[in-house]
C-alpha cells in the first residue's frame, strides 16, 4: 500500500472522529491539525488532495466535513483500527492503554480478509476496548445515546460507554479508578464552577477531576 493511500484513511478516519465527537457536522482544519500533531500547511494540501478525490467538502469560515463517499471510507479504516484494537486486547494480552498506536500501524495495511479473521478471533465484538461502536461491513454504525459525565445530573445511575481519551497514563489511571465501558456509577455530587465530582462506582467511592469527567461518556441505565 502506498504511504499516501495510508495517510488518507487515517485523516478521513480522524476528520470522522472529529465530527463525531463534537456532534458538527463541520470540523476546523486548525482542530485537524492539532489532533494528528502537524502543521496547517499539511493539512491544507490533504483537505485540496480530498477535495480533488470527492471524499472532501471545504465551507469558508464553516470548516470541512466528509462527503458521503468520505464517510464510506471513514468507517471502514474505523472498522480496521477497532477490530485492530479489539485483536490486540482478547487476542494477543494488551492493556487498553498500549493498542491506540499500534493499532494505527496495524490496520492501515489490512485487508478485508484479514480484518475480519481477526474479528472472528477476538469473539466478533460490536465495540473497541474503549467502548466506541465498531462499524459494520455493510458501512452501517450503532449511534450512541450518551453524554458526558461532566453534564449529567447529581442523583442518577448511569453505565459508562466509552472513554473519549487515548493517552495512555489516562487509561491506566482510569482503568485503576475502574471507570472503564460498562461499569455502572452513581453521581453523589458535583463542585460549583468545574469543580470535581464524587461518584460512586460499585461499592467503592472515586472523586475526580472535571477535566477527567469530560473524557467519559455514559448513558441512563
Amino acid at each position: 500500500m502506498s504511504d499516501e493511500l495510508g495517510t488518507i484513511r487515517k485523516y478521513l478516519a480522524d476528520i470522522y472522529r472529529l465530527s463525531d465527537r463534537d456532534k458538527q457536522d463541520y470540523v476546523s482544519t486548525s482542530t485537524l491539525a492539532e489532533l494528528r500533531d502537524v502543521s496547517a500547511p499539511a493539512v491544507n494540501r490533504m483537505v485540496t488532495r480530498l477535495k480533488e478525490m470527492g471524499l472532501l467538502e471545504h465551507e469558508p469560515y464553516q470548516g470541512i466535513r466528509l462527503t458521503e463517499a468520505g464517510v464510506r471510507e471513514a468507517l471502514k479504516q474505523l472498522r480496521r483500527h477497532r477490530i485492530a484494537e479489539s485483536f490486540l486486547v482478547n487476542v494477543m494480552g494488551f492493556g487498553w492503554h498500549e493498542i491506540h498506536d499500534e493499532a494505527n500501524k496495524i490496520s492501515i495495511g489490512l485487508s478485508e480478509s484479514i480484518t475480519e479473521r481477526m474479528a472472528q478471533m477476538a469473539g466478533n465484538p460490536a465495540f473497541c476496548p474503549h467502548g466506541e461502536p465498531i462499524p459494520r461491513l455493510d458501512g452501517s454504525v450503532e449511534h450512541l445515546e450518551d453524554a458526558l459525565l461532566s453534564d449529567v445530573g447529581v442523583g442518577d445511575d448511569f453505565e459508562i460507554t466509552r472513554v473519549r481519551t487515548r493517552e495512555p497514563d489516562r487509561l491506566e489511571y482510569l482503568a485503576a479508578l475502574n471507570l472503564v465501558p460498562g461499569k455502572h456509577v452513581q453521581v453523589l455530587h458535583v463542585a460549583p464552577f468545574n469543580g470535581p465530582l464524587q461518584l460512586k462506582v460499585g461499592g467503592e467511592y472515586r472523586i475526580i477531576g472535571h477535566n477527567l469527567a469530560e473524557l467519559i461518556r455514559v448513558k441512563t441505565t
